[in-house]
Formats: structure tokens, C-alpha cells, sequence
């Protein structure tokens, strides 16, 4: 299968600290899958990560100092957006590691 990618295959995608609303993939569209994200946080205050299905659905996924803190959690998602691209916002203090698949 040279040159053709596995819709299966995960994908990862990294976001930084501070991004907005960052899309998923290339242009993320309905249908994308999120498997897991990894958060690591670094600073707890400013911790949180948002996730965002298109315009719509948006939702804490992880508080400012939650848990321990300063740490890397796993979350796993499974799940499939509905309403457009997935988005990710994360506070100063915190990187995401996307994994799933996302539209190019």
C-alpha cells in the first residue's frame, strides 16, 4: 500500500501549552476518533485541558490541579465527533499527545 494511508491507523497529534482550539488532524472533520489523550502537566495551576466537536459539544477533560498535579495522565476517549473537527485548547501548564484518527 505504497502511498495510500490506513484510515485504521492511529494518528497522534501533539498540541502545546497555551493553544486554542487547535484542530485535530489536517482539517478535521464529523466522523474523527479520539482514542486517548496523554496530558503532561508541568505547572497544576494552569493545567486544564477543553476539548471542543466541531462548534458545538465542549468539555473539561481535565481541570486545572487535578489529581496529583503536576503529572502525565492517560484519558481515554473513544470517542467520535459529531458536529465537526475535534478541537483541543490546553492552559499554559499543560501539552496533550492526541492519539486517534483524524481527517487530513
Amino acid at each position: 500500500m505504497s502511498g495510500v494511508q490506513n484510515p485504521y491507523e492511529y494518528q497522534y497529534e501533539h498540541v502545546s501549552a497555551s493553544a486554542t482550539a487547535q484542530v485535530l488532524g489536517g482539517t478535521g472533520a464529523i466522523g474523527d476518533y479520539i482514542h486517548r489523550l496523554v496530558c503532561t502537566v508541568t505547572t497544576a495551576a494552569t493545567g486544564n485541558v477543553i476539548i471542543l466537536d466541531g462548534s458545538g459539544f465542549s468539555h473539561t477533560i481535565l481541570p486545572a490541579s487535578a489529581g496529583t498535579g503536576i503529572n502525565s495522565y492517560n484519558i481515554e476517549l473513544n470517542t467520535i465527533s459529531k458536529l465537526g473537527p475535534w478541537k483541543i485548547t490546553t492552559g499554559a501548564g499543560v501539552e496533550v499527545l492526541a492519539i486517534g484518527i483524524f481527517s487530513a
